[in-house]
């Protein structure tokens, strides 16, 4: 049990029957009355998010949860087929579990796998950056380099990003995964 002074993005709570993971938070202590603590919740299940909000005088039950390094291997149309990097075991991931982080697992790709007690996969984490091939984007209009804003551009795993004028199909680029921007040509 936690009390509301320990919450954290990314800890994992049992709530309405159910895990969620902390996505954010905040403490607010109101001229008047007691302080509370506001939270957007994600269901690990569903991948739903519900805000929340909870009196600070709140225990929380907190869920223990391993994070193991695997390899990304391949896709076969149903699953994703990881490998512990120590055994060499694969394991078998449904696309549920993915989710929408799929356009940014590229092959031979190290993740934390999220696993709870019982070894049941809760999810993966993605390393902070990614580097992709521009597989599709508008040409380059020349004088349009001074712009602030950019062009559409697809990447080799699906992935839609707004790249500056400049690039063009085939640069590697490397992307922020926690909100798919652009971050610079490689």
């Amino acid at each position: 049990m936690v009390g509301t002074s320990d919450i954290r993005n990314g800890l994992i709570i049992r709530f309405k029957n159910g895990l969620y993971e902390i996505i954010e938070f905040q403490h607010v202590k109101p001229g008047k009355g007691a302080a509370f603590v506001r939270t957007k919740l994600k269901n690990i299940e569903t991948g739903k998010v519900i805000d929340n909000t909870f009196r600070t005088s709140e225990k929380l039950e907190d869920v223990r949860v391993d994070k193991e390094k695997k390899e990304y291997l391949y896709f076969d149309g149903t699953f994703y087929v990881f490998m512990d990097i120590e055994s060499y075991e694969q394991i078998s991931v449904p696309k549920e579990v993915i989710g929408d982080l799929d356009k940014f697992l590229i092959e031979n790709m190290t993740v934390a796998m999220k696993l709870d007690p019982d070894k049941n996969i809760l999810g993966i984490e993605l390393p902070t950056t990614v580097i992709q091939e521009i597989a599709d984007c508008e040409p380059n209009i020349k004088g349009n380099s001074a712009s602030v804003s950019g062009k559409n551009a697809t990447t080799s795993t699906g992935l839609n990003i707004t790249v500056p004028f400049f690039i063009e199909i085939g640069n590697k680029v490397k992307i922020d995964t926690r909100s798919s921007e652009y971050i610079e040509r490689i």
